[in-house]
């Protein structure tokens, strides 16, 4: 991994994850071997080094931290690339950076059930700033007006529509018990390669209808997508060689590409998966 000046290893190991991730085949989303009209590797390259300073900031609240990151990569981008991946990485972050007992995952809980009321109000600055693509408006909580409740109970309101919302309330649960699950199996099978990215991806793809569709296009696209990528995750889990499964991954992704569905969310699972196991790796006696 390319190494960025003066970054302590939590904010390198956030700029790692999302190099990686960049590396994998994702079937439509932008990877080097098949960018996306709008945004291409570069923007996604210059975010992570833009934003990762601020993920990694010791003594940040998560609101801070959130608002941070995204003020950061609006000033190297000027589109959304990465407010579902700061959403994710920053509870991890600090609670990687925190000093209380416990795992990361035990930590994670502490900072979560800790969010407060100025924390929603830095994410929700941070959200309108980012633009992201699909938002529409909320019944409750919506981003458009200033919080009155903690970030953590606007995640609640959100959940059933996003699953980043989803993961704040559950505690992480699609990374800690799906994604890191994953992730295992592929490096025990084939090493710490791309494919293995690929396939956490591809889990989140064929197990959770991608809320980033779902928003956009509806329920019935996002299930289909999921019905889609089900064999292709199949057919690379049972690979020796995960190299044998390029073709149909790549016409998977022209696919989506040429409908325009960008499966965003499992993306960003998939980054907020790679840093949870690095920020494991530093916590392991060396």
């Amino acid at each position: 991994m390319t190494r960025v000046a003066k970054l302590n290893p939590v904010a390198q190991a956030f700029h790692d994850s999302c190099l990686a991730e960049l590396d994998a085949l994702k079937p439509g989303n932008v990877h080097r071997l098949g960018e996306d009209k709008r945004m291409s590797v570069a923007d996604f390259e210059a975010s992570a080094t833009a934003s990762a300073p601020a993920i990694g900031r010791a003594g940040l609240a998560v609101g801070k931290r959130i608002l941070r990151a995204i003020e950061a990569t609006r000033g190297a981008v000027k589109h959304n690339t990465n407010l579902g991946i700061v959403l994710l990485a920053s509870p991890l972050a600090a609670a990687a950076l925190g000093r209380q007992d416990g795992d990361l995952r035990t930590r994670l809980g502490a900072v979560l059930d800790g969010l407060t009321v100025e924390d929603a109000r830095d994410a929700y600055w941070a959200i309108r700033l980012a633009e992201p693509g699909g938002l529409g408006a909320a019944p409750e909580h919506d981003v458009a007006a200033d919080p009155r409740t903690t970030l953590l109970e606007a995640m609640r309101a959100a959940e059933l529509r996003d699953r980043i919302a989803w993961n704040y309330t559950h505690s992480y649960v699609d990374i800690f018990e799906l994604g890191l699950a994953w992730l295992k199996r592929a490096r025990e099978r084939w090493g710490d390669c791309a494919f293995a990215v690929t396939s956490v991806y591809l889990g989140f793809l064929a197990h959770i209808p991608d809320t980033l569709i779902e928003r956009k296009f509806g329920a019935n696209v996002a299930a289909s997508v999921l019905d889609e990528a089900r064999p292709i995750e199949a057919g690379l889990a049972e690979c020796a060689a995960p190299e044998t499964m390029t073709a149909p991954l790549m016409a998977f992704d022209l696919a989506l590409k040429e409908r325009g569905l960008n499966p965003g969310t499992s993306a960003d699972l998939t980054v907020a998966t790679l840093l949870a196991a690095a920020l494991e790796a530093l916590e392991k006696p060396q």
